[in-house]
């Protein structure tokens, strides 16, 4: 172990999409308006999932990019991430690492400010689950690893872009309907999600002050590698059926409140939560 990992219990998440079927969709829906244009931003676990989505439509809006990855395993998702960054006429970087290690979140910070040159915008999206029956079977290590990923990445990396953030700058938290709804498989990672939506709130109100404003997004079930990788098969055929709109949802449908929150549409909101979730948080 280096500086730059840990040594974990689980090491399949947070999952391939290059090995799903059917693959999420990722593709932006509209064409770009520069909405971003000039911006850097950082997203974490953005090789795959709803990082991927938010990086390549910030690209289409005409922001640079760097991607923050896990590990090697993910490397062609990273590969694939970034050349769709690049097809969309913009600049791409991909860190691999693990965000619950303070260090390599200051160095990742470090790198994106070597080749850019300025940090705007920072999504907190690196996340990872495992689905457990029984509470009394989870391990310790198990809730430290989703402790550390979930909340713990989520305040090493904003720790390390502040320095470099100005007025202006957004920071775009990924939480979970499960903050709201709870979900019994998923203790451990519901209440990580219910951090960070206080970390969120709190975050908001220290640093509008410096005119940094700082939302979320709680996103329902969605189509993602995370799935297959934390359910079994009998699971994974009945996601997302029971949400009000009666499926998941796909990536691309999550990006566009990223990029709401992320960019100048959304300049009077700071401590807010969107919920792209198709009606999973209002459902019976």
């Amino acid at each position: 172990m280096n500086q730059f990992s840990r040594d974990r219990v689980q090491d399949q998440q947070p999952g391939v999409e290059a090995e799903m079927d059917p693959a999420p969709d990722y593709a932006p829906l509209f064409p770009g308006s520069d909405r971003l244009k000039d911006k850097v931003a950082i997203i974490t676990g953005g090789d795959s999932g709803i990082g991927r989505a938010a990086a390549v439509l910030f690209a289409r809006e005409g922001a640079k990019v760097a991607i923050i990855y896990l590990s090697e395993d993910e490397d062609r998702d990273a590969r694939d991430t970034v050349e769709a960054i690049r097809a969309e006429g913009s600049d791409a970087m991909a860190l691999r690492g693990d965000v619950g290690c303070k260090p390599f979140c200051d160095d990742a910070a470090r790198k994106v400010m070597d080749r850019f040159g300025r940090i705007d915008i920072l999504v907190n999206n690196a996340a990872e689950q495992h689905a457990q029956e029984d509470f009394e079977d989870v391990l310790q290590e198990q809730i430290e690893d989703t402790f550390r990923t979930n909340i713990f990445g989520q305040m090493f990396m904003v720790q390390a872009v502040l320095p470099h953030l100005s007025e202006g700058a957004a920071i775009v938290s990924v939480t979970s309907v499960t903050a709201y709804r709870g979900q019994d498989l998923l203790i451990d990672y519901a209440s990580t999600k219910g951090a960070i939506l206080s970390f969120t709130r709190a975050l908001a109100h220290k640093l509008a002050p410096r005119g940094i404003r700082v939302n979320g997004v709680a996103p329902g079930p969605i189509w993602t590698p995370l799935i297959p990788a934390s359910f079994p098969p009998e699971k994974v055929a009945d996601f997302g059926k029971s949400s009000t709109m009666g499926r998941p949802g796909q990536p691309n449908e999550v990006a566009p409140s990223i990029l709401f929150l992320a960019c100048a549409d959304s300049s009077f909101m700071t401590g807010h939560v969107l919920h792209p979730d198709g009606g999973a948080a209002t459902a019976d």
